[in-house]
Formats: structure tokens, sequence, C-alpha cells
């Protein structure tokens, strides 16, 4: 297994530790560009075909040349054979406009290990607070230009409300409208439990569509789930038997801890991650 791998879309294998980007590369300077974050397991890329149908669908919003995904597909291929198969890694798909100076767009990826939190994460849950994300869940039919549904490289303002929760000893984020509605973590789908239904908010509301969530939900209702698109109240966050950051690295965190209250563990914890799991191994891919 290589410590870190670096692939350019033409297949070429580089030195992971040698510089890619020039200085004026748009990826660096504005932030203008896309990006997929996939993970890597048992020498497969998971739910690939639904990261690759987001990244054309993000690099159409941002109005980038047509991603031409067999080429991307084969890409993939090579980095992920060059990973190996004896550990977990966090394969990112990245795709900027290119220099600021004019050229084409720079298209690469990278495989690199997964983060220690990760693991704790999926087995111990983590702590969430809520916190506004500044903006009405209609922005992103009134403001389109404000690219919420795409999932682009200017991620600062996701950090940094990743930074302040840490500050107050908090593991992970859960976004709010200004209407008080429930949206998204930073890096995250929030995907709640009642009973035998799932439900989490719908993508209208200006909030990225989740990969690892729209498999699950394939899985679920195979199993007898309920699965649903509804808005919901920070409230229904507290009432429900369970709640989960799902995402396609971390797979399935439940909130054990949401504002300093502790969330009861519910009974169908394991079996959520158990589908998670199943999901990432045998759908989109």
């Amino acid at each position: 297994m290589a410590a870190r791998v670096l692939v350019t879309l033409d297949g070429t294998s580089h030195d992971a530790d040698t510089p890619l980007l020039c200085a004026d590369d748009m990826a660096a300077v504005r932030g203008d560009g896309v990006f997929e974050t996939v993970l890597v397991r048992s020498g497969r890329a998971c739910v690939l075909e639904y990261h690759l149908e987001r990244l054309a669908t993000s690099a159409g919003a941002l109005e980038l040349p047509k991603p031409d995904l067999d080429e991307w597909r084969s890409a993939v291929e090579v980095a992920v054979a060059e990973w190996g198969s004896d550990a977990e890694g966090m394969l990112r798909i990245v795709l900027s406009r290119g220099r600021e100076s004019g050229g084409e767009p720079t298209a690469f990826i990278t495989v690199g290990p997964v983060a220690d939190r990760v693991q704790h994460a999926r087995t111990e849950g983590v702590s969430a607070m809520t916190l506004a994300r500044g903006h009405s869940i209609e922005l992103s039919q009134t403001a389109p230009w404000q690219l919420l549904g795409a999932k682009t490289l200017s991620y600062a303002t996701n950090m940094a409300a990743l930074r302040f929760a840490a500050r107050y000893d908090t593991d992970d984020v859960i976004f709010v409208s200004s209407e008080g509605r429930v949206l998204e973590g930073p890096r995250s789908t929030v995907v709640i439990m009642r009973d035998k239904t799932l439900i989490t908010p719908p993508a209208k509301h200006g909030i990225l569509s989740g990969t690892t969530q729209r498999a699950l939900y394939e899985v679920a209702e195979d199993k007898g789930y309920t699965c649903e698109y509804e808005p919901m109240f920070p409230a229904d966050l507290i009432t429900a038997d369970g709640v989960w950051l799902v995402s396609g690295v971390t797979l399935a965190a439940r909130v054990h801890t949401l504002d300093g209250l502790p969330l009861d563990k519910p009974a169908a914890a394991a079996e959520f991650a158990e589908m998670v799991d199943l999901a990432v191994e045998t759908i989109g891919t």
C-alpha cells in the first residue's frame, strides 16, 4: 500500500510529495472548483457512481467543462489500485477551473489515510451543536449563483464552523436556516429515525444531496423502512429515536449529545450502522 497516491486525469501516477498545482490555479486563489470525497474499502471506491453523478452536477452549476466520467472512472481505478486493499483510504476527486492565466481545467485524484477521528465517530458517536447558517431555506431558489447545492472547493466557512465547535469541546455541527430549519453538517447529511422511518431534510432547502444517504435509503427500503425527505426543526432531532451525521468516509456517526443535551442510544443503532455499511459496499459501485 502506498503512503499517499496522486493521479492526474490522464491516468498518470505522480509522486504525491511533488508539487502539482501552479501558484495561480483557481483552486488555490479562488476556491473555484468542485470535489468529491470517496471511501476506498477492500480495494474499491465506494458509491463511486453517485459521487461522479454529483461531480457532474456540481461542475455544471459552476459552468465548468462537462466532466468525461469514463476518464474519471479510469483514473480512479488507477488510484485505487495503487493504494491497494490493505486499509481504508480517503480518495478525493478535484476539478478546478485551472490557472488564472488561462489553459485547461486542473483535474486530479489523491488517496490518503482515513483520519483518526473517523473510527472513533463510527464506534462512539459524536457530540454536535446547532449553528446558524445565516440564510433562508429559499436562498438556493432565489439566488442560484450562491451554489448551495454544489460541492465546491470553497469550504472555509464549513471548516470555521468545525473549529468554532472544537473550542467548546464539541465534535461536529448541524447548520440551521434563518427560519430555524435543520439543514446539514459541514461535511455530512443529517438523518433521523422515528420507529421504522428515516427522515432527512430536502435538498431544495439549499443543502448538498448526500451520496451515502441516498445509498442508505435504497438499502433501508429493502429492509422495511420508510424513507422520507421532510423539513425538520432542532426539536425534531431531540425527540427522534436517533440522529446520525452520514457522510462518504465517516459513514454513520450517531449524535449522542446535541447542544449539551445527551440523546438516548436507539435500539436500532447497530442496525443503522450495518445498513450504511451495506449501502456503501453494494450501491453505486
